[in-house]
């Protein structure tokens, strides 16, 4: 019995490093939300009107680039691709849950209660597949009711706000302190008490509803910060029913084992007993959410400029929560609800080895070694300051045409080895003064997916090459701290803002020209601003970003 526990704890432990970590890889991402046809607003290109695009002087009003010409959305199988992985994340997270503490001992109490009250094993089955079905209604309605009160727009816009993710930052933090036992992160009791009281007055179909709401209620402190963390990775997944769907796989995970114990009484014998196992859990995903919400900080540290959370401060937490870990698991380390831990078995031997493993593996992050599992999670490559080797496409333009200082650079970081533009008037002449095409980059502060696409892939010695045959122009669509010119603020119809900071000057030029407000967002493009090729995001196959680059070299040459 025991060796069983311990394999189910191995089990939901590797889970848990996927769904903290590899959701995120490469689900958590930057908005990746077309704007839709009754959204998109034509606006003709003329300095004139205080309501249009402010384009660079070299592009005349006579030759705009058009929606007809570029006409781009968010495909059905991006969505459903999406929408699974938020599905995924969300039965995973459900699982978790089941095995806390506070829910995993009432599945044989709530079974029991359920045969007790129905008279019959058949009645029995049948109220437990309802209570099963209205913790599905119930959490899901939760995440309808998040999207309703900030909508797709409000949630997108969570993920490259310094703010919120600041905050984020901290919720998780306060999660994983309540798991370590701190305390308890608990509902008003008068509210917990009088569904309650409603789950046992209430007869029929009522009744059983109530006691599924009790059970979410009650069960808030272990499922609080499994949930919260769902919802923050949801946000920035850029689908509307996002939220909607990742409760309803938190929800269909969490409502299976009550309703199959009912059905099969053997599976619930086969189960293994409450212990001090359960605990291990809660503390292993409490290291976990503490080293997960470090990504919120340096993500509020990239936007807001603080430029102290480095790629190696960041790496040597990580190394530290994961030896902690590791030995935690060997029972070197002890909390003051902790059972005593007689001896050490094999899974758990094996689980301790695993995450001093992965310690050791991002040793060499801190001079400057990829660490790609954690690429877009940890921050960009460009924040380390030190880097033993260099090589490849990672070395630095050697045009001697290239001016020394460019635009914003005393704000924006380049990309380990490249040199480029970071405002657009500016890059475009370059590029007519040298004759080359220009690749403009979408990107933003607060980008996962950006971040793995510099650090992953552009770092490739084929991806590199062609890119510097280029003229790299990155525009951030997040920053928020350099102020536009008056002549060039005006107000977006289709961002519903004023254009007063670089961010939503990049943003209302992308989507206005691009129809897209995705990133990253690559357009390879002539001097006229008008793409060769069909703008594409993020591509992590590097042999096939490198023919979408050469296309464009291709289509530029021939024109």
């Amino acid at each position: 019995m025991i060796n069983r526990c311990y394999k189910i704890t191995l089990r939901v432990f590797l889970i848990g490093v996927l769904f903290f970590l590899g959701s995120s890889y490469p689900a958590f991402s930057q908005t990746d939300t077309a704007i839709s046809d009754d959204e998109f607003t034509e606006i003709i290109a003329d300095t004139t009107n205080s309501d249009t695009v402010q384009q660079p002087a070299t592009v005349t009003a006579k030759d705009p680039v058009t929606k007809a010409e570029v006409k781009l959305s968010k495909s059905k199988g991006e969505v459903q691709r999406t929408l699974w992985q938020t599905f995924i994340a969300g039965l995973i997270g459900g699982f978790l849950a089941f095995f806390m503490p506070c829910i995993f001992p009432m599945v044989p109490l709530t079974i029991s209660y359920f045969t007790k009250r129905a008279g019959s094993k058949q009645k029995g089955i049948g109220q437990a597949m309802i209570y099963g079905l209205s913790i599905i209604v119930i959490y899901v309605a939760f995440g309808l009711l998040i999207t309703v009160l900030f909508g797709s727009a409000g949630l997108n816009a969570f993920s490259s706000s310094g703010l919120f993710n600041f905050f984020f930052f901290l919720v998780l933090v306060t999660f994983a302190i309540s798991f370590f036992g701190a305390f308890e992160i608990t509902l008003p009791s008068s509210f917990v008490n009088k569904i309650d009281q409603k789950a046992d007055n209430s007869k029929g179909l009522g009744g059983i509803f109530f006691m599924a709401a009790s059970l979410a209620l009650v069960s808030f402190s272990c499922t609080g910060p499994i949930i919260g963390t769902l919802l923050v990775e949801t946000s920035s997944k850029g689908t509307l029913l996002g939220p909607a769907i990742g409760m309803f796989g938190f929800a269909l995970a969490l409502a299976l084992p009550f309703t199959i114990s009912a059905i099969f009484p053997g599976f619930l014998s086969s189960m293994p007993k409450s212990g001090g196992w359960l605990n291990s859990v809660k503390v292993c995903l409490g290291f976990l959410e503490l080293a997960f919400a470090l990504k919120f900080l340096s993500a509020a540290d990239l936007v807001w400029h603080w430029e102290w959370f480095d790629r190696e401060v960041f790496l040597v937490l990580w190394i530290v929560i994961f030896i902690l870990i590791g030995f935690y698991l060997l029972g070197k380390l002890k909390f003051s609800h902790d059972s005593d831990l007689p001896f050490i078995s094999v899974p758990r031997l094996f689980l301790a080895m695993f995450s001093l493993a992965f310690a050791l593996y991002m040793v060499p992050g801190l001079w400057g070694a990829p660490v790609s599992v954690l690429s877009g999670l940890a921050p960009p490559m460009n924040t380390q300051d030190f880097i033993l080797t260099a090589g490849g496409s990672l070395s630095s333009s050697t045009d001697k045409e290239f001016p020394s200082t460019v635009k914003y650079d005393d704000v924006f970081k380049k990309p380990v080895g490249f040199s480029p533009f970071f405002d657009l008037e500016e890059g475009l002449a370059y590029a007519k003064k040298v004759n080359k095409p220009v690749m403009i980059d979408f990107t933003g502060w607060a980008c996962v997916n950006c971040r793995r696409m510099e650090d992953n892939v552009w770092i490739k010695p084929e991806v590199g090459k062609l890119i510097k045959e280029y003229i790299l122009i990155q525009l951030y669509v997040d920053e928020r701290k350099i102020r536009m010119p008056k002549e060039k603020v005006h107000y977006s119809k289709i961002l519903r803002h004023n254009t007063d900071d670089l961010g939503w000057w990049n943003g209302d030029f992308q989507a206005t020209n691009y129809n897209t407000n995705s990133q990253p967002f690559y357009v390879l493009a002539g001097h006229d601003l008008k793409p060769l090729v069909t703008p594409q995001g993020a591509i992590f196959d590097e042999e096939e970003y490198a023919k979408y680059l050469q296309s464009g070299l291709d289509a530029f040459a021939g024109k």
